[in-house]
C-alpha cells in the first residue's frame, strides 16, 4: 500500500533545524511513501492546515496516512479517535500491526502522557516562582558574544533564573527536552538570548 507520510515538531525553530524530523523520517524508511506534509504545531492544538491536505490526498488516492508514532499526529484520544474513524488508514511506524484496541489504547495512553507533563510542568514552574525566581524576564546578553569571557558572563546572569527551574523540573522527573520547552515558555532566555534546547539545558547544568 501507497502512503503520504506526515510529520510534527513542535517548534519553528525545530522545524528549520530538522532536530526531530528526521528522526520522523527515518522511522518511516522502508514504506512507499508518494508524498510528504510537515506541520509545525504543538499538539495540544487540533487545527492543523498540513495534516487536512494530508488526509485530503489521501482520500483522493486511496492511500493511507504514515506517521512516526501516534503523538504524532495528537496527544488527544477523542481528535485520535476521529481521524481512525476518517476512513483513511493511519500507519504508525512504531506499532504498524496496531488494532483498533491497541490504537485506542495507545491514543489514551498519549493523551494521559500529554497530560501529566503539562501538570508537571506546571508543578515545576510554580516551585520555581516560590523560590523567588523571576519568569519572563528581559534577555540577557543578547547578540553574540566576543570571546569566552563574555559568554561566561552571560551564563553566571541566567543561571539564577534558569537553575532552579530546571532544577524544580528535574526533580518532577521530566527530560531535559522537556525542560527545554518549559524554560522558553516561561520566557526564559539562553545566556546568549537565544531558544533553549536539550543541549543547552545540558550545557548550563554542567557548567
Amino acid at each position: 500500500m501507497q502512503y503520504i507520510a506526515y510529520y510534527r515538531v513542535s517548534t519553528q525553530r525545530q522545524g528549520q533545524s530538522g532536530l526531530g524530523l528526521e528522526a520522523q523520517q527515518h522511522a518511516v524508511q522502508g514504506y512507499d511513501i508518494i508524498s510528504e506534509y510537515t506541520e509545525v504545531e504543538s499538539g495540544k492544538r487540533n487545527r492543523r492546515p498540513q495534516l487536512e491536505a494530508a488526509l485530503e490526498q489521501c482520500k483522493r488516492t486511496g492511500a493511507g496516512i504514515l506517521i512516526a508514532k501516534i503523538d504524532r499526529l495528537s496527544r488527544d484520544a477523542g481528535f485520535l479517535f476521529m481521524l481512525k474513524n476518517s476512513g483513511v488508514e493511519i500507519k504508525a511506524a512504531d506499532m504498524p500491526h496496531a488494532s483498533t484496541l491497541e490504537f485506542g489504547i495507545k491514543a489514551v495512553f498519549a493523551q494521559h502522557e500529554g497530560e501529566v507533563i503539562s501538570e508537571r510542568t506546571k508543578a515545576g514552574l510554580a516551585a520555581a516562582k516560590r523560590r523567588g525566581v523571576k519568569l519572563g524576564s528581559p534577555t540577557p546578553g543578547k547578540g553574540g558574544a566576543a570571546n569566552a569571557g563574555i559568554r561566561r558572563d552571560a551564563t553566571a546572569r541566567v543561571a539564577p533564573q534558569a537553575m532552579p527551574v530546571i532544577t524544580a523540573l528535574r526533580n518532577a522527573g521530566q527530560s531535559l527536552r522537556s525542560i527545554a520547552s518549559a524554560l522558553n515558555d516561561a520566557q526564559i532566555p539562553t545566556a546568549m538570548g537565544r531558544q533553549w534546547h536539550a543541549s543547552s539545558v545540558r550545557n548550563l547544568i554542567n557548567a
